[in-house]
C-alpha cells in the first residue's frame, strides 16, 4: 500500500493561488477513518492554524462514488462509513504566505511546505508515500526528495511533509560535491545570479567542509538550499531533513554588504541543523508527535547551539574575517541586552513556554531567547570546557558525543544527558555553568566576562550616543512619524511613568521628533513631556536619577593578550 498525492492547479487562474490536491489510501468497508492535518511543524515551536486555508473538503471511491466526510475537530476529518478498498480525498489549499513556513503560489511558481496542507489517515503515515505534481512543462522542480519526472518519492509522511519543493520556470541551479555530499543551491530571485555562482560555490563548500570536518560525516547523501529571494525586505530560514528554505530581501542588497553576511550566516545555521534537530534530537521529540505540542527545555541545545556554531564555522573556514566573527557576536550581544527576561525564566523554562507564546513579543522581559541567549550560553560553555581541559576538548567534542551516541543512533537526549556528557568532557564538574545559565535566572555578564579572559577578550561597557537610553531607561521606534515607546527597562526612570506604546509629543516645548534625531537644544536633566496614551493626553515629568541604563556591551580583543591567550584565540577560531 502507498499514500498517493497530487497537486495540481488551471494554470490561467494561478493567481487565486488555490492549489488542488488530492490524496488516494486505502480504506476497508465499515470502518472509519480520521484523517489528521498536522497541528505544527518542526523548526517553529508553537502550534498553527493551517486548517483555516483549507477549502471544499469531499471524499468519493475510486468509481466517483461520494462518502460521506465531517470535520470532527479543528484538524480532523472523519470518514464516516468508507468503502472497502481506494478513497479519494480532494480539497483545496490556499498558498499565500511567502516565508520559509509557508506555501505559496502564483503564476510564476509553485512552492509549497507540504506540512501546511497535506492530510493523512489514521494509522498509514509509515506508508511510503508519492507526490505528484500537474505543473506547467517548461516548470523544473527542486526539492530534497528523489523524483521521477514529475513523481516526487518519500519513505513515509514525515520524510514527505518534511521535504519543501518549489516549481518554477525561473529557477537558478548551482552545485558543488563535499566529501562525497552533492550540495544543491536553487534559486528563485528577480536577479540572475549567475555571475555570483563561483563566489557562492567557495563560500558554501568553505563552510560546508567545515561543517563535515568537524562532525565526521553528513547525515544525508545530498543537501538542497531553496532560497526565495524576494524584491522587499525579509528574513527567514527553516531546517528539514536534507533540505532548508531561505527567504531573504530585498534582492538588490543580497549578495553586498551587512545582508551578504546575513545570507551567508542562515545558511551555514541551517545546515548545521541537518545535525542538530534534524537528528540529534531532544527525547521530547523523538518521534516528533504532529497533533500536540511537544514541550522540551533543551532548547539552548537546539538552537542555542546552531546559532553559535552558525557563524563560528563562518569565521573558522575564512568566510567571515575575525573582525567580521566579533561583530557577528556583538549584534547577539545587542539583542541580549534590549530584554531582561533571563532575570525572569531561565533558559530550560523558556524553551517549554515557546509553546505558551510561540515568537512574538508576549510580556515584555518574561522569557529568555533559546536563540540569543542559548547563543551566548554555548560560548560560555565552549570557552570553558577549553580553559578546563586547557584546549584538550572543546564544544565540539560535546557535538561529537551527541552524534555518534544519540543522533546516528535514532535515541533522543534529555537535559541531564547533556550535563552528564558535558562533565565527561570537561573533566569537572560544570554543574555552576548550568545553574546559572541554563536553569537559573541570574544573568550571563560574569559567566562571559570569565569565559572571554581564556581567548583575550574582554567584555566592554558602552553607553549610546543618545540621552534618553541611557540616562532615563527608555527607546521608542518612529511609527508614521510618531515617536513610540519600545522598550522599557525595569527600575528606570522611565519603568516610574512610561507605558509601552505611548506616543510621546513634545518635550521640554519641542517636537518629539527633534528630541529624538538631537536637533533639540540642551535639554534640562527633566523632561517635561506630553504623551498620548491610547487618546488620552498626559503631562509627564521624567526624572533621571543616579543610575544608568540599557547599556551595551561588545567584546573586543585586549590590545595587552598575553601569548597563552593569543594561542587560546587561535585555536578557538582556527586563526
Amino acid at each position: 500500500m502507498i499514500l498517493k498525492y497530487n497537486f495540481s492547479f488551471p494554470e490561467l487562474l494561478a493567481h487565486r493561488q488555490l492549489l488542488d490536491i488530492s490524496l488516494q489510501f486505502h480504506a476497508e468497508q465499515g470502518i472509519p477513518v480520521n484523517l489528521y492535518l498536522p497541528a505544527w511543524r518542526p523548526g517553529r515551536y508553537e502550534l498553527q492554524q493551517y486548517a483555516r486555508q483549507i477549502y471544499n473538503v469531499k471524499a468519493s471511491a475510486v468509481d466517483g462514488t461520494p462518502i460521506y466526510i465531517e470535520k470532527t475537530e479543528r484538524n480532523i476529518w472523519q470518514l464516516k462509513t468508507p468503502v472497502n478498498g481506494i478513497v479519494k480525498i480532494e480539497y483545496q489549499y490556499y498558498c499565500a504566505q511567502m516565508d520559509a513556513g509557508g506555501s505559496w503560489l502564483d503564476d510564476q511558481q509553485l512552492y509549497v511546505n507540504p506540512i501546511n496542507c497535506l492530510l493523512y489517515p489514521e494509522h498509514q503515515d509509515q506508508l511510503a508515500c508519492e507526490l505528484e505534481l500537474q505543473i506547467p512543462a517548461n516548470w523544473k522542480i527542486a526539492s530534497g526528495l528523489p523524483k521521477e519526472n514529475n513523481i516526487l518519492k518519500a519513505e513515509n509522511f514525515m520524510h514527505l511533509v518534511d521535504s519543501p519543493l518549489m516549481a518554477s520556470a525561473e529557477l537558478q541551479h548551482f552545485s558543488f560535491t563535499e566529501q562525497g555530499t552533492a550540495v544543491h543551491l536553487w534559486f528563485i530571485s528577480p536577479l540572475d545570479i549567475k555571475e555570483k555562482e563561483a563566489e557562492l560555490i567557495s563560500a558554501f563548500q568553505r563552510f560546508t567542509k567545515e561543517q563535515i570536518g568537524m562532525m565526521g560525516d553528513f547525515p544525508e547523501k545530498d543537501y538542497h538550499f531553496l532560497f526565495q529571494i524576494l524584491s522587499y525586505t525579509h528574513y527567514h530560514g527553516v531546517e528539514h531533513r536534507n533540505s532548508t528554505v531561505i527567504t531573504l530581501g530585498p534582492a538588490e542588497r543580497v549578495f553586498e554588504g551587512d545582508l551578504y553576511k546575513e545570507f551567508l550566516g542562515i545558511s551555514s545555521h541551517e545546515l548545521f541543523h541537518a545535525w542538530n534537530i534534524c537528528k540529534i534530537r531532544p527525547a521530547e521529540m523523538l518521534p516528533y508527535r504532529l497533533q500536540e505540542e511537544n514541550y522540551f527545555r533543551s532548547g539552548f541545545v537546539a538552537e542555542g547551539f546552531t546559532t553559535y556554531y552558525g557563524d563560528l564555522f563562518l569565521a573558522r573556514s575564512g568566510v567571515f574575517t575575525t573582525d567580521e566573527y566579533l561583530s557577528e557576536l556583538n549584534t547577539t550581544l545587542k539583542r541580549h541586552r534590549a530584554h531582561r527576561g533571563y532575570w525572569h525564566m531561565s533558559l530550560a523554562d523558556s524553551s517549554f513556554d515557546l509553546w505558551v507564546d510561540g515568537y512574538i513579543a508576549g510580556s515584555p522581559h518574561r522569557k529568555s531567547s533559546i536563540y540569543v541567549e542559548g547563543c551566548l550560553s554555548a560560548l560560555i560553555l565552549d570557552l570553558e570546557i577549553r580553559k578546563a581541559t586547557a584546549n584538550v576538548k572543546s564544544l565540539d567534542n560535546v557535538l561529537h558525543v551527541l552524534w555518534n551516541e544519540f543522533g546516528k543512533k535514532g535515541i533522543g537526549y534529555t537535559l541531564k544527558d547533556i550535563i552528564q556528557i558535558t562533565e565527561d568532557i570537561a573533566w569537572r564538574s560544570m554543574q555552576d555553568f548550568f545553574d546559572e545559565c541554563i536553569t537559573g535566572n541570574t544573568g550571563f555578564d560574569y559567566a562571559l566576562k570569565n569565559a572571554l579572559e581564556w581567548v583575550g577578550c574582554s567584555l566592554v561597557e558602552f553607553e549610546t550616543d543618545e540621552l534618553w537610553k541611557h540616562a532615563y531607561g527608555m527607546s521608542g521606534k518612529v511609527v508614521e512619524n510618531r515617536l513610540v515607546v519600545q522598550l522599557i527597562e525595569p527600575g528606570s526612570p522611565a519603568d516610574a511613568c512610561l507605558m509601552l506604546d505611548d506616543e510621546i509629543q513634545l518635550v521640554n516645548g519641542w517636537p518629539a521628533m527633534s528630541f529624538l534625531t538631537s536637533l533639540a537644544p540642551k535639554l534640562e536633566p527633566t523632561l517635561s513631556m506630553h504623551v498620548n496614551r491610547k487618546g488620552r493626553t498626559l503631562m509627564i515629568d521624567l526624572i533621571p536619577d543616579e543610575g544608568r541604563y540599557l547599556i551595551q556591551y561588545k567584546i573586543e580583543r585586549l590590545a595587552e593578550a598575553s601569548e597563552v591567550q593569543q594561542k587560546n584565540f587561535a585555536l578557538w577560531l582556527k586563526k
